[in-house]
């Protein structure tokens, strides 16, 4: 199939399209998948009668939103398409705005709760024995941390992974991961953590309620895991 480039944008009364949209342009008119090259700087930079410098600057932009992906002395390929610029941004922002804004770790948190518990009935029906069998041991380990005072991000970030996985949604688990990257980075901005071991308990408490195939004892059970953390807010913000 030869190669189909997008016609230049020239419609009277409209901005014309940048370089970085006529590239995205390109992948989405070729049918580009993740991992398929892209033409070389010189190529694009004649079909799209552009400097080469434009051509670089464009792909700088697209790089950074995993567009494309820059493999020295390989070329260029469409990327993955990841999440990670999105988690990055929403990050800084938590970071930059959290000593006047109370409301966004809360925000991120609702979320997070919201998403699990909307998929409840579908993880309750599909969690398999294996996986089951897997966080009850992550949960066992977030414990035996607790009780020693230390923190458990590795074992939590993967028991909720799991908690997801049986949703069929990848982009659901890709997104709760996000939201879960951003509070881990903003944590800190609400003081030191407490309630280590009641926090521990509740992802036996998960375990227990996906058993007992009970949705709403699952709901109940997400919502005390979140407890926590929210009063952690709340003695932050000096409202308890």
């Amino acid at each position: 199939m030869a190669t189909q480039w997008p016609a230049p944008d020239d419609r009277t009364g409209r901005e014309p399209l940048s370089v970085v949209d006529r590239i995205k342009q390109y992948i989405l008119v070729n049918r580009l998948s993740p991992g398929d090259p892209m033409p070389t700087e010189n190529e694009l930079s004649d079909q799209l009668a552009v400097s080469r410098s434009r051509i670089r600057e464009a792909m700088k932009t697209l790089s950074a939103l995993d567009i494309v992906e820059v493999r020295h002395g390989y070329g260029t390929f469409v990327g993955t398409l990841s999440l990670t610029g999105l988690a990055e941004s929403l990050a800084f922002r938590g970071m930059l705005t959290s000593h006047r804004d109370k409301h966004f770790l809360a925000d991120l948190i609702d979320l997070r709760e919201l998403l699990e518990i909307d998929w409840a009935p579908l993880i309750v029906e599909r969690l398999d024995v294996d996986t089951r069998a897997a966080m009850r041991s992550l949960a066992t380990a977030m414990v035996d941390l607790a009780a020693q005072g230390r923190e458990f991000p590795a074992e939590d970030r993967q028991f909720h992974q799991l908690l997801v996985s049986m949703s069929g949604n990848a982009l659901v688990g890709q997104l709760l991961d996000v939201f879960w990257q951003v509070h881990s980075l903003v944590d800190d901005t609400i003081g030191p953590p407490t309630h280590l071991e009641e926090t521990a308990q509740a992802h036996h408490a998960i375990i227990d309620a996906i058993e007992s195939g009970s949705p709403g004892e699952l709901e109940a059970a997400i919502r005390r895991h979140y407890e926590p953390i929210r009063d952690r807010m709340r003695r932050s913000a000096g409202t308890d």
